[in-house]
């Protein structure tokens, strides 16, 4: 399969939906940007695994599956999910129209969106954004709002010309979501990426990711195997401080910087209480950030 850590994070999402009856984030159409033999095929994957996973692990393969997704797949992508979508809201809210979905992959903000106004910009590599396409319209799947797809490379400063030319208005308070993206370039690239977002985004808009710290957790650490693994290696690692002095060069102030165990309260409590003897937690290792544009006198 093409695309394969995009694939798993959809894969995780849309098991999470169909095996939940309450939510850590709930996507109901994650599920339709997979095959069903697609989801067959990471289903048994990722089960046939569970001696990477979990060494003594006994039981069936259902249950294998099970405690892949709930303790390596879906913990991170569930809390970032719903950190970015929650402050998607909040800036909605107080007037932002315009979002941008950097290396947006399979996910669904804006098929689940429900603003006639609101104005989603979709970056990624141009083969993601075609397959993305086919698969949207395999599914017949129509979004509320207004949405441009911008094929670009997010580690080359052209994306921004790409971005301008599909449309996008940089005198328009704005939102970038930026997830799963610190993990796969450089820190030089990341910097760059992000300065880039500032000479486009205008005082008091803001931008969402999550990054890994210099110390991780087990759980990361087998994410960036799994990546490896993919194709895809996971290239930097940041201490806060680090990234903050990123951020405050690009012209950006930390609003929100969560961690493991404060995300893990914040969004996995309703799940947790539902499903005792599955209970799931945010990812030590992983933060999440909102940052906001400096607004000068």
């Amino acid at each position: 399969m093409e695309n394969m850590t995009a694939l798993v994070s959809a894969f995780a999402r849309a098991y999470h939906y169909r095996n939940s009856t309450a939510w850590v984030f709930a996507d109901p159409l994650a599920e339709k940007m997979l095959d069903e033999e697609e989801y067959a095929a990471i289903s048994r994957n990722m089960s046939e695994g569970i001696a990477y996973f979990a060494p003594d692990f006994r039981g069936s393969p259902e249950e294998a599956l099970r405690r892949i997704v709930e303790r390596q797949l879906a913990p991170s992508v569930l809390a970032r999910s719903a950190f970015c979508e929650r402050a998607i809201d909040n800036a909605v809210r107080i007037g932002c129209r315009q979002i941008a979905v950097f290396a947006c992959g399979y996910d669904t903000f804006s098929l689940r969106a429900s603003d006639a106004d609101l104005r989603v910009f979709e970056l990624d590599r141009l083969e993601v954004i075609a397959d993305r396409q086919r698969r949207i319209a395999r599914r017949h799947l129509a979004p509320a709002c207004r949405v441009q797809a911008v094929g670009c490379d997010l580690a080359h400063p052209a994306w921004r010309e790409e971005l301008t030319a599909a449309g996008f208005d940089a005198a328009s308070p704005s939102f970038g979501s930026l997830l799963g993206i610190s993990y796969y370039l450089t820190k030089r690239e990341f910097a760059g990426l992000i300065r880039g977002i500032s000479s486009l985004w205008r005082d008091g808009s803001s931008l969402c990711f999550d990054y890994p710290q210099s110390e991780g957790g087990a759980e990361s650490r087998r994410n960036r195997e799994l990546a490896a693994a993919a194709g895809e290696r996971m290239k930097a690692r940041y201490s806060c401080g680090e990234l903050q002095a990123l951020l405050a060069e690009a012209g950006f102030l930390i609003y929100e910087h969560m961690d493991a165990e404060e995300a893990t309260e914040a969004f996995f409590g309703a799940y947790n209480r539902a499903n005792a003897e599955h209970n799931m937690a945010a990812p030590v290792g992983v933060v999440y950030c909102l940052a906001v544009r400096k607004q000068y006198d």
